[in-house]
Formats: structure tokens, sequence, C-alpha cells
């Protein structure tokens, strides 16, 4: 006579959720773990190309097996790799800071010696020697 429709509140209850919930975060897990993996084994410049094809034929046929022999077999190289790579970013990324800072302080030097030299306050070869002695630093 009456259809009833599900009451989610009574038939769904509270630990069927949390499970639920705690599915999702391993599966969410997993996935970054296998990219995590599969990332490492093409990042890595000491693995030839018959090992990077070793190890991703291995991880993708037996995933769970493949991806837990790769970390106990090469896991510790994962972080000393990530650590070299993060190192040689940092190391970048001070250089190109150090090169931009020094060429913004000649920028601001030449336009200090422009403006002395449209005062007058020096000539136009006293300008050229010290544009020169500031490019050449």
């Amino acid at each position: 006579m009456y259809e009833s429709t599900p009451n989610l509140a009574v038939d769904y209850p509270l630990m069927n959720v949390f499970w639920t919930m705690m599915m999702i975060f391993l599966w969410v897990l997993w996935f970054m773990l296998l990219f995590r993996v599969f990332g490492d084994i093409f990042r890595d410049d000491d693995l030839g190309g018959w090992g990077k094809a070793g190890w991703t034929v291995f991880v993708i046929i037996l995933p769970f097996l493949g991806v837990f022999v790769y970390l106990i077999a090469r896991g510790r190289g994962m972080g000393e790799r990530d650590l070299r790579r993060a190192r040689a970013s940092e190391e970048e990324l001070r250089s190109y800071v150090r090169e931009s800072a020094g060429t913004a302080s000649q920028s601001e030097e030449l336009a200090r010696l422009a403006e002395l030299r449209n005062r007058g306050d020096i000539t136009a070869a006293e300008f050229e020697q010290a544009k020169a002695k500031v490019l050449a630093a």
C-alpha cells in the first residue's frame, strides 16, 4: 500500500559511515602510494631502461605485491633521491634569487648614474666609465 522510502539515518548506521570513510581514505592513500612509486621509478637516473620496465610491469601486473616489494627493496633510496632533488631545486632557487638581486642592484646603480649625468653632476665620459665598472661587477 505505502511505498517505503529509505531513511539513511536509520538504514545506514554510524559504524557503516565510519567504515565507508575508512575505505575511501585507504583507497586514496593507495593511489597516492602507487603514483609515488611510479614517479620514483621513472625519475631514478641510476635505474636503467630494463630495470624501469621490469619494475613497471611488476607493479602493473601484481600491484600490491609490486609496490610493497619496491618499497622494501628501494624505499631508503626513494627518500635519498627526493632529498637530492629537493636540495638541487633549493640551490637553483637560491642561485636565481642571487642572480636577480644582483641585476636589480645593477639597474638601480645605473639609474642613479643616469640621474647624476642628467643633472650635470658628472660628465658623459665619467658616466660611461662608471657604467662600465657597474656592468663588469
